[in-house]
C-alpha cells in the first residue's frame, strides 16, 4: 500500500470524520485544498457535467485518468476519485481499470454496487467480487451501498439497516476500506449502521439531514458532498450571468 493510501485511510475516524468537499477538476481541487482540506475527492456527476457529459460512465476512463493527472499536478494531498461502478463489465475488468487509477496516483476510489444507469443493486456475491478485484490492487475502496436509494427510512429503516450491514460485512471481507451509504438522512439508521458496521461509515451530507456535528456524534467517519458543490457553483454562475446580461452589476 502506498504512503498516500495509508495516509488517506488513517483520516477515516469514527466521531472525527474526514470532510470531503467534492471537486471536479484541477481548478476546483486547488480551491478546496487552499481552504484547508485534508484530502481531495472527485464526484462523478460534477466531473462528467463539467465536460458536457452525463453521469453513469459516459465520461470515458481515459478522460477520468487524464482528469486525475491534472488534479494530482496541483496538490500533494491524497486524492480519491469516483469510479462509479468500477469501469468494468466483470471483476477482472474492474480490477484492470482500478489498477490504472492506482498506478496513476489515486489514493482511493469510490465505487458503487449497481451498474451504470441501473436501479437494482447487484447480487451480493457479484458486488463482493467486484469490490475484491478493486481492493486487491492496493487502493483504498469506499464501497458504496445504495440500499437506501429511493426507499423510505421511516417505514423500512430496520430492514434496510440489516441489509446494509449484511453488505458491509461482505464488502469488508472483500477488502474495502469504508462503507458509503448515500441517500440516508435518518439519524437513527445512521447511528445503527455506524454502531455495527465493520467498516468506517461515509454519509452524504444533505440539507434535510443531520449536520456535520450531528453526523460526527453518530459515529460517522467520512462526510462527502457529492455533486452539491458543483451544482452550487453552476447555480451561482448562472445567477451572475443573468444579472450581468440583464444590465446589472455582478457580485464578483
Amino acid at each position: 500500500m502506498k504512503d498516500q493510501t495509508r495516509a488517506f485511510a488513517a483520516l477515516h475516524i469514527p466521531g472525527d470524520p474526514l470532510i470531503l468537499v467534492n471537486i471536479w477538476d484541477a481548478g476546483s481541487a486547488r480551491a478546496v485544498a487552499a481552504a484547508g482540506a485534508k484530502a481531495i475527492a472527485t464526484g462523478s456527476y460534477g466531473v462528467a457535467e463539467a465536460q458536457g457529459r452525463s453521469d453513469g460512465e459516459d465520461f470515458p476512463l481515459s478522460d477520468v485518468l487524464a482528469n486525475l493527472a491534472r488534479i494530482l499536478a496541483v496538490t500533494d494531498l491524497p486524492v480519491s476519485i469516483d469510479m462509479e461502478s468500477g469501469y468494468g463489465a466483470d471483476p477482472a475488468a474492474v480490477g484492470a481499470s482500478v489498477a490504472l487509477a492506482y498506478a496513476a496516483g489515486a489514493a482511493g476510489i469510490n465505487m458503487e454496487d449497481r451498474m451504470p444507469g441501473g436501479d437494482v443493486l447487484l447480487p451480493l456475491a457479484e458486488a463482493q467480487a467486484r469490490y475484491r478485484a478493486a481492493a486487491d490492487t492496493g487502493i483504498f475502496v469506499n464501497a458504496r451501498c445504495d440500499m437506501f436509494r429511493g426507499r423510505d427510512a421511516a417505514t423500512e429503516g430496520d430492514a434496510l439497516v440489516a441489509a446494509t450491514l449484511e453488505r458491509a460485512r461482505a464488502y469488508a471481507d472483500a477488502g474495502a476500506g469504508s462503507l458509503f451509504v448515500p441517500f440516508l438522512r435518518d439519524a437513527r439508521c445512521i447511528g445503527a449502521i455506524c454502531d455495527a458496521s465493520p467498516l468506517p461509515v461515509n454519509i452524504l451530507r444533505g440539507r434535510d439531514g443531520p449536520t456535520h456535528k450531528q453526523l460526527a456524534a453518530l459515529g460517522v467517519a467520512r462526510i462527502s458532498h457529492g455533486h452539491q458543490p458543483w451544482a452550487a457553483a453552476m447555480a451561482w454562475l448562472t445567477g451572475q450571468a443573468e444579472k450581468v446580461l440583464d444590465g446589472g452589476e455582478p457580485d464578483y
